[in-house]
């Protein structure tokens, strides 16, 4: 080899590398003892914790309140460079261990709130609350809309096979609100539901009054009637969509099932908590409000104007009947209309939730058309 060589070739060996080259990242290996803020970001948001102290739920106790601030503290002032957290930090754990803490035990059926519940469920099939004014609620979902439509609660019930449910509903609920851990059997005995999910509530409810619907008449609402409904599914249907669409209120007449049976409530997925029910005796209640200007508009299986040639805009109240006789012959001589659904001729009507559903969208249809306009 060449001397030029030989010096190129040691030249080459002990030359310094290139400033402007970037390096390549070294390979970190993962530290089981820490998690990500990306992971800890998901657990939050999947928990339901949002992401300001003020937008806290007010009822949420002031310790667990503590914890879940010191996560979102946390959350906020991490920097890109320290994006782990503690493994300790575990919220799931936090939240079961201070949902436990509220639970009290309670093994006799003759306990008060537990013979409460089992009146209230009773009394649900037939009437519409107990003496009280509280109504029995059953189910995760349930439970989290009433806390969304901000009814008050007097007690909650856990069942022993349903206690995991506890971390995710008690953070939502007052303090002061009593908390009872039933066995199975005692829990089964109060409730009515054909599978419960091992947590029920006593809720108060929020009054509707005659005198408050007719405060709004000069505001031109809509109202929505039911004379003799009595499938428990098509009225909380016929209410989940008479909230959808924009009605006022809800009265019902005489021989139309209870609102709050737990069929209804749960086919209504939470609108019976905050839609304006009423009980009225329609052939009372309907001259009442067309002295005022309200246009009632009662629905009939095949006589009657087409739903598309029908106004709805103004004030105006739909009255949907009984799935098999329709509405009552007394008050559909009170109506100003009759109001038909076209339909195939084969088929002889149809269902009274879905007739009801018809009707208040189009009627809510024409209104936003008109009030846009």
């Amino acid at each position: 080899m060449s001397q030029e060589r030989k010096q190129g070739h040691a030249s080459t060996i002990g030359a310094p590398s290139n400033p402007h080259r970037p390096r390549k990242p070294k390979r970190c290996t993962p530290n089981p003892n820490i998690i990500s803020q990306k992971t800890l970001r998901a657990v939050v948001i999947m928990k339901g914790i949002t992401g300001s102290r003020t937008q806290l739920r007010k009822g949420t106790p002031r310790h667990n309140r503590a914890r879940m601030t010191d996560l979102i503290i946390w959350r906020r002032s991490s920097s890109a460079s320290m994006d782990a957290a503690p493994a300790t930090l575990n919220y799931h754990r936090i939240m079961t261990q201070e949902a436990e803490s509220r639970l009290r035990r309670v093994t006799s059926r003759q306990n008060a709130l537990v013979k409460e519940l089992r009146r209230a469920f009773t009394h649900m099939q037939m009437n519409d609350e107990t003496g009280e004014g509280a109504v029995g609620v059953e189910g995760v979902r349930l439970i989290e809309e009433a806390v969304r439509s901000g009814l008050r609660f007097q007690a909650v019930f856990f069942s022993e096979a349903g206690q995991s449910h506890a971390a995710r509903l008690l953070p939502q609920i007052a303090s002061q609100v009593e908390v009872l851990l039933l066995p199975d059997d005692v829990f089964s005995s109060a409730i009515s539901t054909e599978s419960p999910q091992g947590v029920a509530a006593l809720v108060k409810l929020k009054p509707a009054k005659f005198e408050d619907v007719l405060e709004q008449l000069p505001s031109a609402p809509l109202l929505l009637g039911v004379a003799g409904l009595q499938d428990p599914g098509n009225l909380g249907t016929t209410i989940r969509s008479a909230e959808a669409f924009g009605a006022r209120a809800v009265l019902l007449g005489e021989k139309t099932v209870s609102h709050f049976n737990p069929k209804a409530v749960r086919a209504s997925a939470g609108s019976v908590f905050r839609e304006p029910l009423l009980r009225v005796k329609l052939v009372e209640s309907v001259p009442l409000l067309k002295q005022h200007g309200v246009r009632v508009l009662a629905t009939s299986s095949h006589k009657g104007k087409p739903l598309q040639e029908a106004d709805f805009t103004g004030a105006a109240m739909i009255v949907i009947g009984n799935e098999g006789a329709g509405v009552p012959q007394e008050v559909l001589a009170l109506a100003d209309e009759r109001i038909t659904i076209p339909h195939s001729a084969r088929v002889e009507s149809l269902n009274a939730g879905i007739a009801a559903s018809i009707l208040l969208y189009e009627a809510s249809r024409q209104r936003q058309k008109l009030y846009r306009g």
